[in-house]
């Protein structure tokens, strides 16, 4: 099996070196046919702006939504949060182009500049009903987005309680600053959407590897199901009626 991870910018070295130490192979991608070659894609952390800029440059934008398409497992941290969800506020003039196929709304830096960057221990039930471990997991959040509302087949992972005087949030409609004062609200920072996994923070930049490992089953349960689809439909093309003989086809189809 083996992972591409966007190597555009941000810390895709870093994704590489989790996966080595999970026995996965990664590679960097930077061209639209190296994504033929990988059964499923991580999109990493980094200045999204920039990040967007440069997979415009090199026409990736149409082959990442067809790799997102096919429902090859992809998973963005920070700015590839960003990349995948299908709306995004907070942005700079002019906006930036998205990758979209997850039904949830960002903030591109809801928690503020990179000074206000800042590490925090996450309560992950799921996670750690999956891989075991800690109950928590330390997510590290640089310049880090959040998800403001989710579509009905996304599936919340985790939340992370934002005190009011650290709550930054604006729209076409609202614009709360952080003087304004707010009640601690739960804010949303890793999601599942089928074949997406998102999280607003950086697994890679810790040593716990639980969410690298996460997505390797994700990827392989996929890879599974698709295979499972693939045999159902060749042996019911393959099967005959029951009841009297069958005239042979004209043309050869799969039989046992």
């Amino acid at each position: 099996m083996t992972v591409g991870v966007l190597a555009l910018q941000g810390s895709f070295n870093e994704h590489i070196a989790a996966l080595r130490r999970l026995g996965v192979q990664g590679i960097e991608i930077r061209k639209v046919e190296q994504l033929l070659t990988v059964s499923s894609l991580i999109i990493p952390g980094g200045e999204s702006t920039t990040m967007a800029k440069l997979a415009e440059y090199h026409n990736l934008f149409p082959a990442l939504r067809e790799f997102v398409k096919t429902g090859k497992p992809v998973w963005g941290t920070c700015a590839g949060l960003i990349f995948l969800a299908d709306r995004a506020v907070g942005q700079k003039e002019g906006g930036q182009e998205l990758v979209g196929g997850l039904d949830c709304t960002v903030h591109r830096n809801f928690f503020g500049s990179q000074i206000q960057s800042f590490e925090a221990d996450i309560s992950v039930p799921l996670l750690t009903s999956k891989e075991g471990g800690a109950e928590t997991f330390r997510g590290v959040f640089i310049r880090a987005p959040a998800v403001l509302d989710v579509g009905p087949d996304v599936e919340v992972l985790a939340h992370y309680p934002v005190p009011s005087n650290k709550v930054l949030y604006s729209s076409s409609t609202v614009q709360i600053q952080e003087e304004d004062a707010l009640p601690e609200t739960n804010v949303i920072v890793a999601v599942k959407q089928r074949n997406l996994l998102a999280t607003a923070f950086h697994p890679e930049l810790t040593a716990d590897t639980r969410w690298h490992s996460y997505f390797m089953k994700m990827t392989t349960e996929m890879e599974e199901e698709a295979t499972s689809s693939t045999s159902s439909t060749i042996v019911s093309v393959g099967e005959s009626s029951v009841g009297t003989a069958q005239a042979k086809p004209d043309i050869p189809i799969y039989q046992n």
